[in-house]
Formats: C-alpha cells, structure tokens, sequence
C-alpha cells in the first residue's frame, strides 16, 4: 500500500492496494506470493503510478523490482522495466540501472526497490546486527549508484529521492496471537493477517462478529469499517472487509498454522499506527534540486509524489499530498 501510494500521491482508500492481502468480488484474492494476481491490471487500475503518467507527458521511464511496475497498468508500463527478482542482488540492481541511463535514449525517471532491509527487520527485529548489516548493505549499493553517476558526468544533474515505505517495531519473542483466538472461523474469515487485520463475517453472523471483535483488547483493538479514526483516512474502499482490527505495537497476529512454524526469537513488524514513532521512514534528497545539509519537518507518503512532478517538471493530477510539505527541501 505505502509503495503504490508513493507511486500515485493517493491514500490506499483511493488507489485500491489495501494491504498485501485482499479481496475483491470480481479478481478474487491477492496474496504477495501469488504471481499471477500480483501481475493482474485490475487490481492496481483504480490509480496511475508516476510513470505511466511522466511517459504520457513525454518523459522517459524506468522501473526496477518496485511494486507495480512489473504490471500493465492501463494498458502500459514503464518504458524500461525489470520484474521483481529477489535473487538479484544490490549492486546487480544498480548495474542495471546505470546500463539504462547510459542508453542513448535514457531514462528521465527511474524507480528502483531493495527489500533487503525489510527482510532482516522481519526476520531479526530493528535493533539486530543483521538489520544493521543490512542497511550497510544498501548504503553500499547507493554509493556505487552515486560514483557511477559520477563517472558518466551525470551526478550534478541528477536528483536521487531515497525513500522507505515504512519503519519497523520490534516484535518480542511470543508477541503472538493466533487469528483463530480473535473469532471462530465459522463466525467471521481472516481476510488479511499481520497488524492490520481484518475479518469478513460469514453469513448470517455479521452482528455476533460485531459483537465479539468491535471494542479495545489486550493487545488490539477492532472497529467496524466506517468507524475507523478518521485521521487514518482508511475505510472506503469496496476492498476493505467489515471489521478491522489493530494490533498494538510489538503484537503480530497470524493463523495457528503459520505461528507454528515461525522460529522463536526476537522478530520485527510493521502496520502499527502510524503516529508511532517506529513506523517513520527515511526521506533523503541529494541533487541540484535541493537544498544542502537541511533538515524539514516530516512529510507523508502522499507528499512524495507531487514532489517528482516538480523534478519531472510534468503536470500530474492533483492527489491527497501537497508540494508546499517538501518546500523547503527545494532550493531557491
């Protein structure tokens, strides 16, 4: 959801990527792992991402591993584009990159995604050494993007935006819930899992679900859909289940099936409420377009997106961020 709402400037009530699991009455089921629906047109066509829309103005556009792009969005990708491929490491990633913008028609954008950082998270919590290995690990990739760019006289006139969707808590070890504890599965059906959960109550049994899952518990809370806080901007859309539920942060729920192979220790997560502290992410911007050594106030994902329309100089459709939240980044 976080990565098509950069994509796009629009919240996922409006770009319809709701979580990494969903429904819908005539796709069916999404799953991360499920190839074929991640690659169906339909489930990202309620919105444009940025390069389609940069290669409608005339732009030229790539896009490496990030979500979306591997899809015909509209009818069209990315001018240049390479699925995403976990076996491809780091520094292949940016090999890759800089054979594009060496191409006699090169790129004027270009979108690229490294999930190393996120695995080791999950896998070994914020505060491990391999969450920390891992950020060397991208650090040193973008350092070979940055001498490359160097190299070919490209750097000064360059803009790189490096950007996460998300942060990450840490998930002590038995910090666990089995969805099958929150409800019986004959009363309502676990559509997503994780921290945001939510539930679809099997027929006939919409107010008992209501009735057991709605109201603050140990270690979550559940609303009906259209009582959500409103500051989350979060329920509309026709793919959001009836009930949703929160964990609070350090709290993952999952199937007793999944919870039973997971390997104890210390683990990490995201999707908690976003005024949390651990859930911010980097925004760092280098290039001619902006400021030096300047720190700004936090911005929202939303605000990324309007911000790549000003360096594209293209006029894109107006979205749910605001130029003004990256101001003063820009220099003058």
């Amino acid at each position: 959801p976080n990565h098509y709402t950069m994509a796009t400037g629009l919240r996922p009530d409006r770009h319809g990527i709701v979580h990494n699991q969903m429904e819908d009455p005539e796709l069916g089921r999404f799953e991360l792992s499920d190839v074929e629906a991640v690659r169906t047109p339909g489930w990202w066509s309620d919105a444009l991402p940025i390069w389609v829309l940069a290669s409608r103005a005339g732009r030229r556009t790539a896009s490496l591993s990030y979500p979306g792009g591997e899809v015909a969005i509209d009818g069209q990708r990315a001018d240049l584009w390479h699925p995403y491929d976990e076996s491809m490491q780091p520094q292949q990633r940016i090999e890759l990159m800089l054979q594009w913008l060496e191409q006699e028609q090169r790129p004027d954008f270009v979108a690229g995604y490294f999930e190393h950082v996120d695995k080791a998270g999950h896998y070994y919590g914020p505060n491990s050494e391999q969450y920390a290995s891992a950020i060397e690990l991208i650090d040193a990739a973008i350092g070979t993007l940055v001498q490359g760019l160097e190299q070919r006289g490209m750097l000064a006139h360059t803009n790189l935006v490096i950007v996460s969707d998300h942060g990450m808590a840490e998930v002590p070890d038995g910090n666990t819930v089995a969805v099958e504890d929150m409800i019986a599965p004959e009363l309502a059906r676990a559509v997503s899992v994780g921290q945001l959960i939510s539930f679809a109550p099997t027929p006939g049994n919409a107010d008992k679900a209501r009735q057991i899952l709605v109201g603050q518990h140990r270690n979550y809370d559940c609303w009906p859909r259209e009582q959500l806080p409103e500051r989350w901007e979060f329920g509309s859309h026709r793919r959001i289940p009836a009930i949703i539920c929160q964990m609070h942060e350090g709290w993952d729920a999952n199937t007793r099936q999944v919870l039973a192979k997971r390997r104890p220790g210390v683990r990490g997560s995201h999707g908690y409420d976003n005024a949390l502290p651990s859930m911010r992410s980097p925004f760092i911007a280098i290039g001619p377009a902006f400021r030096q050594r300047t720190v700004i106030e936090p911005i929202e994902n939303v605000d990324i997106f309007p911000l790549l329309g000003k360096l594209l100089q293209i006029e894109l459709p107006h979205g749910d961020g605001e130029l003004e939240a990256t101001a003063n980044a820009l220099a003058d």
